[in-house]
């Protein structure tokens, strides 16, 4: 049976072969919440019934949002966090200062062939290390706290594409805002996008992280990309063991398709009102701007 790699993933986990539009019941591997959503999954779970969470090891939490806490409210949430993780074993504690909570699972946690699911939206970004990752809702994090486990509908799958060689200055986030902008915002709505082709291949780790960040921005309940070689590098230069590399069919066939040649792409900014309003920088030039940030999970890498 011919499979995406969004099936082949949740068939492994579901023990099962599963194909797009089943409902299945799968291990949470690993689940992430930060200050500003481990709060309510905290009150949610204690409302439910829960008295020790289901598999302590594998849950991390990060104080990264509102740090250092800004105010009396935010330091007794942060309080909340580090006392329901004491009571309850969660030792992969990251308090203020430690980093960004994407940054940290990936550089820390997330292996391919996971089900990771994080209380925010972004954790789409692991499926760049072949991890089958999505954003789930403080409620639904309190129900993986109390029994490990999470459904899912199988979603299907936009293959993207991309091809020829980045020009000097143009990074995956040209990419996958030139992407986007051809998607639209709610082009791909529980899909997962998987990224294919030699520019994909010729990026760091670090780059993909990007492209798979923002398969939210599209709709998308994930982004993938096939671990290689750098992926397995990447995992052992931080002495982190290797699962299962899954890959698609090479005969899959993608609900939807988008084939990309970025050789002369230039660099690519999104501007007001939406994020899929995107257009070359050179059509911006000239505006003044009055504030940059630099970072973020998306973009928070050296590189």
């Amino acid at each position: 049976m011919s499979m995406t790699l969004a099936e082949r993933i949740l068939s492994e986990a579901s023990g099962r072969k599963v194909e797009a539009g089943d409902l299945i019941v799968v291990n949470v591997d690993l689940a992430m919440a930060h200050d500003g959503t481990a709060p309510l999954a905290i009150k949610s779970f204690r409302e439910m019934g829960g008295e020790r969470v289901k598999n302590p090891e594998k849950i991390v939490f990060v104080i990264d949002h509102i740090a250092p806490s800004s105010s009396e409210d935010v330091s007794k949430l942060h309080k909340l966090m580090r006392e329901f993780a004491a009571e309850q074993g969660i030792t992969n504690f990251y308090d203020v200062g430690e980093g960004v909570c994407h940054q940290i699972l990936a550089e820390n946690h997330v292996e391919p062939g996971m089900i990771v699911v994080g209380a925010d939206s972004h954790t789409c970004m692991h499926g760049a290390l072949g991890a089958f990752a999505t954003g789930i809702g403080s409620t639904e994090m309190a129900a993986v706290f109390k029994t490990g486990k999470i459904w899912f509908k199988v979603p299907e799958t936009l293959k993207v594409n991309i091809s020829g060689r980045l020009p000097r200055m143009v990074t995956p986030k040209d990419v996958v805002l030139e992407v986007i902008g051809n998607v639209k915002a709610d082009g791909a709505t529980y899909m997962a996008v998987e990224y294919g082709g030699e520019a994909v291949k010729a990026m760091s780790v670090e780059g993909r992280l990007t492209l798979t960040n923002m398969a939210v921005e599209m709709g998308a309940k994930t982004g993938l990309i096939e671990p290689d070689e750098k992926t397995v590098e990447y995992l052992k230069s931080q002495g982190r063991p290797i699962r299962k590399l899954l890959k698609a069919s090479p005969e899959a066939t993608p609900a939807k398709t988008l084939d990309l040649d970025v050789s002369r792409l230039e660099p690519r900014v999104a501007v007001p009102p939406t994020v899929d309003n995107v257009k070359p920088v050179s059509e911006v030039e000239g505006l003044e701007i009055d504030q940059v940030f630099l970072g973020s999970c998306t973009n928070a890498r050296l590189e």
